[in-house]
């Protein structure tokens, strides 16, 4: 019962040390990689030159984002970004990819990355195109 109430205190501690920024919020671990600005523009050969800022606690070999997405509304993959070596001094960081052929229908594409143990996930990024 002690050994729960000390728990319980240290988690308590911990939470209001956080709170009022005494310690950084953000866990160790890296979590899922998160999109947090991109720019689209036509270029005049009519693809797509796209900016991506991605964000992501890499921890090096063993765990980093290695990618980013443009896709269609539906899933549909229409290029992609690959990240070679992980960020973990640049956070976050902007790459870009160019030559993208986006149908003349899609009006709007989503930008998703991707990292090395989590798979997709994180915030993702609706791009208005037209």
């Amino acid at each position: 019962m002690r050994r729960l109430l000390i728990a319980s205190l240290l988690v308590a501690s911990l939470l209001v040390a956080c709170l009022l920024g005494l310690l950084p919020v953000t866990p160790a671990l890296a979590g899922e990689a998160d999109v947090v600005a991109a720019e689209a523009e036509q270029e005049s050969d009519g693809t797509w030159r796209f900016r991506v800022t991605l964000r992501h606690g890499d921890e090096g070999w063993d765990h980093y984002a290695d990618r980013w997405q443009v896709e269609t509304p539906e899933g549909r993959v229409l290029g992609t970004r690959v990240l070679l070596h992980p960020h973990e001094n640049e956070q976050p960081f902007t790459r870009a990819l160019g030559g993208v052929v986006i149908p003349p229908e899609v009006e709007e594409v989503l930008i998703r990355a991707h990292d090395s143990v989590h798979a997709d996930g994180g915030a993702t990024l609706t791009v208005r195109l037209r």
